[in-house]
């Protein structure tokens, strides 16, 4: 079965509003640093995703996006997924604790220290190059990245 997911980077000045998975008892993103999403619900649209996984997981509702890319996720662990990318500049609400972990502004210059995967650097490089619209696979044996394809063209990784 193929998993249909969102995935968002909410943007204020310079820093990102990131999740630190640490409370979740299975997660296969335990101990990483990821944007704001998660999984579709019935008949939901990929915008409709990402501003319900925002306000669930922030307390924040989106109110200005832009959609990015889809990026397949293919592991030998974890199967198969389509995760539509979405990046985010405005919201209302107050930020509230999440209950998958704990969320943190973090400078962009910063990022590239946190402990995350490897593709997901590569679709945030992208995006902070403001890339049009992209699609990016990923493949992975364990948490290995072993080849990734932006447009259908192979990537050096």
């Amino acid at each position: 079965m193929v998993k249909m997911t969102t995935l968002c980077y909410l943007r204020q000045g310079n820093e990102y509003l990131m999740l630190h998975r640490t409370k979740k008892q299975v997660d296969e993103n335990a101990g990483k640093w990821i944007g704001i999403g998660g999984h579709f619900e019935f008949g939901e649209s990929p915008e409709e995703c990402m501003k319900r996984e925002v306000s669930e997981e922030t307390g924040l509702e989106v109110n200005s996006w832009q959609y990015r890319g889809i990026v397949t996720f293919v592991s030998d662990n974890f199967g198969c997924e389509y995760m539509h990318l979405f990046m985010a500049d405005g919201w209302e609400g107050s930020q509230k604790d999440c209950d998958e972990g704990v969320l943190e502004w973090i400078d962009k210059e910063r990022l590239s220290t946190l402990n995350m995967w490897q593709g997901d650097r590569l679709f945030l490089d992208l995006l902070f190059k403001d890339t049009p619209f992209f699609s990016l696979k990923l493949v992975y044996k364990g948490e290995t990245l072993t080849t990734a394809f932006l447009d259908g063209k192979r990537l050096e990784i």
